[in-house]
C-alpha cells in the first residue's frame, strides 16, 4: 500500500504488511540474508556478492531490467538483529545505499543511488511469520513514474510469493 507520494522524485515508498505461511521467522530471516541463495531463487539477479572496504560489509547487487530498458545496480549496506520486545521474537534486516569509491558505476547499467528497505518478522503464532516491510528506491534513468510504480506494486507481492517458496526449498538446499 503507498503511504507517501514524494513530491521531488513522483515514486511511492511502500508499507507491506504480509504473512508467509509455514515460513518460520529464523528460516524467513535466512533465506533474505543468503546472497548466493538468492542467485538460486530470484530470476531478476544478474550479479550478486558481499565484500569488505574498508572494514565495512557492502553488497553489489545488479538487476536484470527487461528490454528495452538498461539494468540496475545496487550498492549497499545492511544489518541484521534478532530482537526481543516484551517476550516478543522479532528479526530486523535494516538496508540501505551507499556510495563506496571501490564500486564505480559499469558504463550500460544504471547506479540506483536512493535505495532504502526495513523489514521485521515474527511468528504468526504458528508454522509461519508475519512480515512488515518498508521500500523505497529510485531506479533513474528515463522510466515513467507511473511505470515503476506499477512494477513496485506488482513486483513486491510476487517477491513475497518468491520468497516464500524460497524458504520451502531452502533446508533442501543448504
Amino acid at each position: 500500500l503507498p503511504i507517501l507520494f514524494p513530491q521531488q522524485s513522483g515514486l511511492y515508498e511502500y508499507k507491506i504488511f504480509g504473512g508467509l505461511a509455514d515460513c518460520p521467522p529464523k528460516l524467513c530471516a535466512d533465506v533474505y540474508m543468503d546472497l548466493d541463495f538468492r542467485k538460486q531463487w530470484d530470476q531478476y539477479v544478474k550479479e550478486l556478492y558481499e565484500k569488505t572496504y574498508d572494514g565495512e560489509k557492502v553488497i553489489y547487487w545488479e538487476v536484470k531490467y527487461p528490454f528495452p530498458l538498461s539494468n540496475r545496480d545496487y550498492v549497499y549496506i545492511r544489518e541484521r538483529r534478532e530482537m526481543d520486545v516484551d517476550g516478543r521474537k522479532i528479526w530486523v534486516v535494516l538496508a540501505q545505499s551507499v556510495s563506496v569509491p571501490q564500486c564505480p558505476e559499469k558504463p550500460g547499467i544504471i547506479r540506483v543511488k536512493s535505495y532504502k528497505q526495513s523489514v521485521a518478522i515474527e511468528s504468526d503464532g504458528k508454522t509461519g511469520s508475519k512480515v512488515y516491510m518498508y521500500y523505497f528506491d529510485n531506479p533513474g534513468g528515463m522510466i515513467p513514474s507511473w511505470l515503476v510504480n506499477w512494477a513496485a506494486k506488482s513486483g513486491v507481492p510476487a517477491f513475497l510469493k518468491d520468497i516464500q517458496k524460497a524458504c520451502l526449498n531452502y533446508s533442501k538446499n543448504t
